[in-house]
């Protein structure tokens, strides 16, 4: 028998677990490391915030933020329908990483706080903190948006304000359930959709029954898509005798008695694993009307307004991340002799996938300046903001599941693996494009804008003639949609083609105006011209890729 002395020598050359050729883990890394993100951001009057979002960026990009994020869709939310007793609870319980997500966003003002803070650029600051906060995940974004868009909302009836403005603008997250009243801090949700109706909530079906009492209702009804069941109050959607009409619902009475909101079930989602999506049903539930009667989808709009924002940002900030992860990988995989990055067809996918970031990061900071503004009584902004967030919301939604496909497929098959973060990624990508209004219900919007609101189109043609004779193609988008707009034959079936022209255009328009001569020019020949193809990684031979590239920062050198 051989000794050990003898075979040691022949141990070494045939070990099969040298690892070679793989990226180093990508964490720590800055999720604000963006030119346009902070050029955006100082744009659009919120440069006193830079610090902070640097410091948030910092935070997100963490190896504790990012294994929060990663246990928290690990470890789903779980129902309790009923406590060891037999007694009704409707309580759903989160992983501790939950938390500790949520208790980050809400300090940083990711809730409600920009309302309370009179600094012009304060909710621009808030959508920079969520584009990067976002690197983390996504499912616990949903309760920061309601919490933030409910304010405006719950304004039509001040009495109501007034209790809960200053708790829903806080700082403090409180997960507890109990009297709201009684807490330094709550969140809030909405319940709008019914299985019946969904985006059509005219033909929702839950009846409000006056008490007797002033403002004081009963609900009885089904919800479809509740997202967030745990927090503290909801807004919801039921028809009063005098119409459809808003609702504050608590979960927690005023006497300390749980209100009728039994959780029926939870969603089991494509993706957005960890944010729990549940279907509510109201039995003699109490509830307090905000705005009158009637006048329910005109109460709650505002809201929807500010969530369909956060739809833009959160696909934004998705497909950063995304690229992010993909521009580290190809700086470190060496492939047939050279770096990734190195070789020019993927320099191309790249580049192309800077571009598209780029755009979708400027007109979400766009948008948040326009919001920021009509909320301190800029009318042309708020015209402007009307018909602005409903092309973004449709385009940059849309463009995020091709967008985050790609990404994926520059990791390859590595890629395609659960512990390399690029599926949840993926899975997450189409919710944006679904939740407030599909695609198709954001360009009826568009058309309906256009049709009752002159003031919003001359406010966006006017956003767009401030480039013009810039750029040649983009001129040319601009004569495009005038051509459109002049012949209403058949509008409906033309929605999706002229609202995608006027994303397109308007996002062309911010980067002539703001980007770098590279990524405007590639963006104009690809999206707005015809020197490009359908696919990413389709720029010309004639784009800049190496200064398309160097500007996203999202490469490592």
């Amino acid at each position: 028998m051989p000794s050990t002395q003898t075979a040691q020598p022949y141990a070494q050359p045939y070990a099969t677990h040298e690892v070679d050729n793989q990226p180093p883990p990508l964490a720590p890394y800055d999720a604000a490391q963006d030119p346009a993100l902070l050029e955006g951001l100082n744009r659009e009057g919120a440069g006193w915030a830079e610090q902070d979002v640097r410091r948030f960026g910092q935070r997100a990009g963490s190896p504790e933020a990012q294994e929060w994020a990663e246990q928290a869709n690990v470890h789903e939310p779980v129902l309790r329908t009923h406590d060891r007793w037999g007694h009704r609870i409707d309580e759903v319980e989160f992983h501790p990483s939950w938390h500790h997500l949520m208790r980050t966003a809400v300090a940083e003002g990711g809730g409600g706080a920009a309302w309370a803070d009179e600094r012009p650029g304060a909710h621009v600051a808030r959508y920079a903190g969520a584009l990067v906060w976002g690197h983390t995940e996504a499912g616990h974004g949903c309760p920061l948006a309601m919490t933030y868009a409910v304010v405006p909302a719950l304004r039509a009836e001040p009495q109501l304000a007034s209790v809960y403005e200053p708790l829903l603008t806080s700082r403090v997250y409180d997960p507890e359930l109990r009297v709201p009243t009684e807490k330094r801090g709550i969140l809030a949700g909405m319940g709008m959709t019914e299985k019946q109706g969904g985006s059509d909530v005219r033909t929702n079906t839950t009846v409000a029954t006056p008490t007797g009492e002033d403002g004081l209702y009963t609900l009885r009804g089904h919800k479809w898509f509740t997202s967030a069941p745990m927090c503290d109050v909801f807004l919801v959607l039921a028809q009063a005798p005098g119409g459809l009409s808003c609702f504050l619902v608590p979960r927690i009475l005023p006497d300390g008695t749980r209100n009728t909101f039994r959780i029926q079930r939870l969603k089991d989602k494509l993706g957005n694993r960890s944010n729990a999506s549940s279907e509510p049903e109201f039995d003699g539930t109490l509830a307090w009307r905000v705005g009158p009667e009637g006048h329910g989808v005109k109460t709650i709009i505002e809201m929807v307004n500010c969530t369909r924002l956060d739809c833009v940002s959160g696909s934004a900030s998705l497909m950063r991340k995304a690229l992010v992860e993909a521009g580290h990988h190809v700086a470190y995989r060496s492939a047939f002799g050279a770096r990734l990055i190195d070789q020019p067809l993927m320099r191309n996918v790249i580049a192309d996938l800077a571009v598209e970031s780029e755009a979708a990061t400027t007109l979400t900071l766009r948008l948040a300046g326009a919001a920021d503004r009509s909320i301190r009584g800029d009318e042309r902004e708020r015209s402007f903001r009307r018909i602005a967030t409903a092309l973004g919301k449709y385009w940059v939604t849309k463009r995020a599941p091709a967008f985050t496909a790609e990404a994926l497929e520059c990791l390859g098959g590595n890629g395609y693996v659960e512990d390399s973060g690029m599926p949840r990624l993926y899975r997450e990508a189409p919710l944006n494009s679904v939740w407030e209004g599909s695609g198709n219900v954001n360009a009826l919007d568009v058309l309906r804008v256009l049709g009752k609101e002159p003031a919003a189109a001359t406010a966006l043609l006017d956003e767009l003639a401030l480039a013009k004779g810039a750029d040649r193609r983009l001129d040319a988008a601009v004569a495009r949609i005038g051509t459109e707009l002049s012949d209403l034959a058949d509008i409906q079936t033309r929605a999706r083609y002229l609202v995608e022209l006027m994303a397109l255009t308007l996002q062309g328009s911010l980067l002539v105006r703001h980007a770098p001569a590279a990524v405007a020019d590639a963006f104009c020949a690809t999206r707005l011209g015809d020197a490009g193809g359908l696919a990413f990684g389709t720029l010309p031979a004639s784009a800049d890729l190496t200064g398309i590239i160097d500007r996203s920062q999202a490469v490592p050198r």
